[in-house]
């Protein structure tokens, strides 16, 4: 499904100098975008995305094998045949999963191309019957604008945390606040969203009128 690219919230500056770039490869400073699941062939372009996120410390630094593996996780937008963004949906438990690797590139920031990419795969989370999603990020305001709140805790009961740490995936440790990707967290928000809260809010007479 194509759609027309909204403008987001950066700085002036920032917005023309994107809106510049956008105009002189596509044409149109608001190009419309698809939102489509990965395919292997993207990898290469998805690992481009990722990368300058991942050098700044924003994103964990993943090998091409990495997402290859990952590869039926990952939605992608794209524009003209061009990927400018992807998310993955992972699962971590039957009532939990968390959206990884959300990412667009720089040009594309402030164009909606984050928040389609991000509804898709909470709307691949409700298909798949799972009401939690977890996150954990640096982009507090954008998450909550998606119903994202703060998560204390664990999260998780006790022998469910117990089964949690039997996995070997930084993704789960990082969930489960274990002190051996302490690195990996700072500075960063864990955050959850509750899909039939959220649902249920939607379906509120007189909701988001």
């Amino acid at each position: 499904m194509k759609q027309q690219a909204k403008r987001g919230e950066p700085t002036q500056n920032e917005a023309s100098s994107s809106s510049s770039k956008i105009e002189q490869a596509f044409g149109t400073a608001t190009p419309l975008f698809t939102v489509r699941p990965a395919l292997p062939h993207d990898v290469l372009a998805i690992s481009a995305v990722v990368m300058p996120y991942a050098t700044r410390g924003i994103l964990l630094t993943k090998e091409l094998v990495g997402f290859y593996e990952a590869v039926q996780e990952f939605w992608v937008a794209e524009v003209h045949g061009s990927v400018v963004g992807c998310g993955a949906l992972h699962v971590m438990w039957e009532d939990l999963a968390e959206v990884r690797t959300l990412a667009v590139d720089g040009p594309f920031r402030g164009t909606g191309v984050g928040h389609a990419l991000l509804e898709r795969l909470l709307e691949r989370a409700r298909e798949l019957e799972i009401p939690r999603v977890f996150c954990l990020t640096f982009e507090v305001d954008f998450f909550e604008r998606h119903g994202f709140t703060a998560l204390p805790g664990p999260g998780v009961p006790e022998p469910i945390y117990g089964q949690l740490l039997r996995s070997s995936d930084d993704g789960v440790a990082e969930f489960l606040e274990l002190s051996r990707v302490k690195a990996n967290t700072l500075g960063n928000t864990r955050m959850i969203a509750h899909l039939d809260e959220l649902d249920d809010l939607d379906d509120t007479p007189g909701a988001g009128a």
